[in-house]
């Protein structure tokens, strides 16, 4: 992996139990891990801005595992909402299972960054990218009306404001007695990391508008990161009369967490 990102190797350190790790409170170890990653499996060449979030590569591919299994199709056309600069989602089901793959996004630097990792590599140049003008619609003006998705996947923002945001990151730092708080892996325009009422007001929205497009889309999805979320989350999608709701839970080493899904098929 060092041999495809030099950088990478500054990182690296044995741990307590005799491991080679990276330090993942450290946006920057992130970043290069996961360019060593694309670059190593994939052949991509993949980079984004400073400011911008970057999510490990593993707990993103292990909920497009856990959609395959979903899903169940090997010809999938997928729709990631919200898919950032860093477009992890469509380069992951594009390279790992060969799916069709659209991305959304409001903000129109974090696509221009997406735009460019299509540029740079063309495995990924059938990947289809869509702009969401209207910061208060998520699947309105996205779905168009010749459409069709099998899945609709989405990493919704977690936080309810920019303060509720840098609150909780604080109370990590001191959970962890992280001493290199410069580092912090809390890189995030602000459309990354919050939303007004947070993922759980996301979510239901989402949901909300899903029921326009429930003849497009065979199963609509979303990570839900506080488990405490799923009752109100839940509710609302059971307003909505779907035939089928699950909320499918994904273990990676001592990181738990889940997706919901609901289709009306």
């Amino acid at each position: 992996m060092v041999h495809y990102d030099a950088t990478l190797k500054d990182f690296v350190f044995v741990n307590e139990y005799g491991t080679k790790t990276i330090k993942f409170a450290d946006s920057k170890a992130v970043k290069s891990l996961n360019r060593a990653l694309l670059k190593f499996h994939y052949g991509i060449d993949w980079d984004i801005p400073e400011k911008n979030l970057c999510p490990p590569i593993p707990g993103r591919l292990d909920y497009l595992l856990h959609v395959q299994d979903l899903v169940q199709r090997t010809e999938v056309k997928l729709l990631d909402i919200g898919t950032g600069a860093n477009l992890i989602y469509p380069i992951l089901g594009k390279c790992h299972f060969n799916w069709q793959c659209t991305g959304s996004e409001v903000d129109i630097e974090s696509l221009e960054n997406a735009q460019k990792i299509i540029l740079q590599n063309p495995k990924l140049e059938n990947i289809e990218l869509r702009h969401q003008q209207n910061k208060n619609l998520i699947l309105q003006n996205i779905i168009l009306d010749n459409d069709v998705f099998d899945v609709v996947i989405c990493n919704p923002p977690f936080f309810k404001s920019t303060f509720d945001a840098h609150q909780k990151n604080q109370r990590k730092v001191n959970n962890l007695k992280l001493r290199e708080k410069d580092n912090l892996n809390f890189s995030g325009v602000s459309n990354e990391l919050w939303y007004k009422g947070g993922e759980d007001a996301f979510i239901r929205k989402m949901a909300m508008e899903s029921l326009q497009f429930k003849n497009q889309v065979q199963w609509f999805t979303s990570l839900v990161s506080q488990k405490d979320n799923l009752f109100s989350i839940k509710k609302t999608i059971e307003k909505l009369n779907p035939s089928e709701i699950r909320v499918i839970n994904m273990d990676q080493g001592n990181k738990k967490s889940r997706f919901i899904a609901w289709t009306f098929r």
